[in-house]
């Protein structure tokens, strides 16, 4: 049995979302047993449950002032000196992977490439680890600054960006983002129903993730339409929950207001728009989902790729006003849900909803074809990355 690390970290609900659909894949691979690691949470999980919560706070409440840190992330050239301060996260990342021994490392978040190339450096010897890129389009040279045995992008125009910064073009992957297997494997009774149906309200999804005053105004909006029926997600807001609960009541649409769910996958498969910020896992999940999004916040810097992949590829809009959403969904209805037709249409154009599977064979191929077992440590399977 061979082990695969997958590295991840709470900072964007991205890199948890693709790391768990990597886990999914890899083990169901022959002889295969997947493992998720948050070094950042088992070094110090009070300070990261602290700095998760401030990096929230941040990127809703102070946009500008995370989109300076972005740029100096992307930009400095101190960055490296910041990542060796990490000496104590490293020396547990290496422990772990001496006791593992993987056969493979996957991150899906940047910093590890920087903390695995430096145990390197320090003589310790393991497998390749390969990178997935949960951005789109702009992407911060935290993904490609340190070396690693692959990249994993989520379009063409990702990987042009990525050869642009010298990244060696044979070790760029276009999988597309790795999203659940339901997508995947979607039985064909998950799907909205017809959008000018007599007898059947137009499917309207809004995940919340914005602050409470403007989801409000929001929900209001969305509610008013009686031919639309809207599923409303509020977190763990159990308060803003009763409180959506009470407009809805009131209101003339259909309606469901949810907590914390589990139930995204169908969700986004069985509704006609999802309206949301452009995060890189709803963006993507939309996506693979066949389900045209409304953005109605971009975070400066990483989502904003997020954003350009949907404008570019024609398979939604930007709407950040309530009075821009009901506009836009009343556009996209019309003339026989002619425009919402033309996004579901571009949406399978560039859809991979098997990217997890595909990324977990092309990383396994190698070893699946080494003489050489998967379980000990060797000089020949010792790797070596430097920096580009």
């Amino acid at each position: 049995m061979q082990t695969v690390l997958i590295l991840t970290a709470g900072y964007g609900e991205g890199h948890n979302s693709a790391a768990r659909a990597l886990e999914a894949a890899f083990n169901e691979r022959p002889d295969t047993r997947a493992e998720l690691v948050d070094i950042f949470a088992l070094r110090a999980p009070r300070l990261n449950h602290i700095s998760r919560l401030g990096y929230i706070r941040v990127i809703n409440s102070a946009p500008r002032i995370w989109s300076s840190i972005y740029s100096w992330l992307d930009k400095s050239p101190r960055v490296p000196a910041l990542f060796r301060g990490l000496a104590s996260h490293r020396r547990l990342l290496g422990k772990i992977i001496a006791e593992k021994k993987p056969a493979a490392i996957v991150s899906t978040y940047p910093v590890y490439a920087w903390l695995l190339n430096e145990l390197r450096r320090e003589g310790l010897q393991f497998c390749p680890h390969h990178t997935v890129v949960t951005d789109a389009l702009t992407i911060n040279s935290l993904w490609y600054r340190s070396g690693s045995a692959g990249w994993f992008v989520t379009d063409d125009d990702s990987a042009a960006f990525l050869r642009e910064k010298n990244v060696p073009a044979e070790k760029i992957h276009v999988t597309g983002f790795p999203v659940a297997l339901a997508f995947a494997d979607r039985p064909a009774h998950l799907a909205p129903p017809e959008p000018v149906s007599p007898t059947q309200p137009r499917r309207v999804l809004f995940m919340i993730n914005c602050g409470r005053a403007r989801a409000v105004a929001i929900a209001r909006a969305l509610l008013r339409n009686p031919a639309w029926h809207v599923t409303i997600t509020a977190g763990r807001d159990e308060s803003l929950q009763t409180e959506l609960k009470a407009i809805a009541a009131k209101s003339f649409a259909t309606y469901e207001i949810l907590g914390w769910t589990n139930r995204i996958p169908d969700l986004l498969m069985t509704h006609h728009v999802i309206i949301s910020k452009a995060g890189g896992a709803t963006t993507q999940e939309s996506i693979n989902a066949l389900c045209p999004m409304l953005v109605n916040q971009i975070v400066p810097g990483q989502e904003e790729g997020n954003y350009e992949l949907i404008r570019r590829n024609e398979a939604g809009a930007l709407a950040e006003t309530p009075e821009m959403i009901v506009a836009t969904l009343n556009a996209a209805f019309a003339d026989n849900a002619a425009l919402w037709r033309k996004w579901r249409g571009n949406l399978g154009l560039f859809a991979q909803p098997n990217a997890a599977r595909n990324i977990a064979a092309t990383v396994l191929a190698p070893i699946e074809a080494s003489p050489i077992g998967s379980g000990a440590i060797s000089p020949a399977r010792h790797h070596t990355v430097s920096a580009l």
